[in-house]
């Protein structure tokens, strides 16, 4: 079973967005912090030895995760996020690759009530190409949209949704992709255009 959490949470002027999934490949519980879509720090939590008892399955992994993503959302309204994040070593942040997420036709986006983003997605600078990208666009009185994507040879992908115009001010669109086992997650704000 795949399950996890996105929450954004403001302190002062800054809004954090808080993802936390089960990273069953690693036996990591893993809670990612995310600042205007870069990712400030994580917890990772090893379920590794309870993997092994009996009794412990997909409600009880959720239940420590739920705790876990709890646990980060209070730190940032208390403004005592360090004191609950993990701080690996400067040199082994040095040798993680960053995943980036671009939107490359921000300004011209919305043709014949179809909404067309075209973004590309990078590992160090480098196409990641077979990213998997998942998108949610959430407008005002409708139910959230989800679809995906995945990235082709040079890294791009891109998605159409059918949108009225008039709408668009007031939504929003997140993006998450996922490329061998890193995670990277922007938010978007659409805005009609002057």
């Amino acid at each position: 079973m795949i399950f996890g959490f996105n929450t954004d949470v403001k302190h002062g002027d800054t809004i954090y967005h808080v993802q936390s999934e089960a990273r069953e490949g690693e036996l990591l519980l893993q809670t990612q912090v995310f600042v205007r879509g870069r990712c400030i720090g994580k917890k990772a939590t090893s379920y590794a030895k309870k993997a092994s008892e009996a009794g412990f399955g997909d409600a009880q992994k959720e239940q420590q995760l739920r705790e876990q993503h709890r646990l980060v959302l209070d730190a940032i309204r208390e403004g005592k996020l360090d004191n609950v994040l993990d701080h690996p070593e400067p040199e082994a942040l040095a040798t993680v690759k960053e995943l980036e997420v671009q939107w490359l036709n921000a300004d011209s986006v919305l043709a014949e009530r179809n909404l067309t983003m075209q973004l590309r997605v990078t590992e160090g600078g480098a196409a990641a190409s077979g990213a998997r990208l998942t998108f949610r666009f959430a407008r005002p009185g409708a139910a959230p949209f989800y679809t995906q994507a995945v990235a082709d040879s040079g890294g791009a992908a891109e998605i159409k949704i059918e949108v009225e115009e008039a709408s668009l001010p007031d939504s929003s669109l997140l993006v998450q992709a996922n490329f061998e086992g890193r995670t990277a997650t922007r938010k978007f704000v659409l805005r009609k255009a002057e």
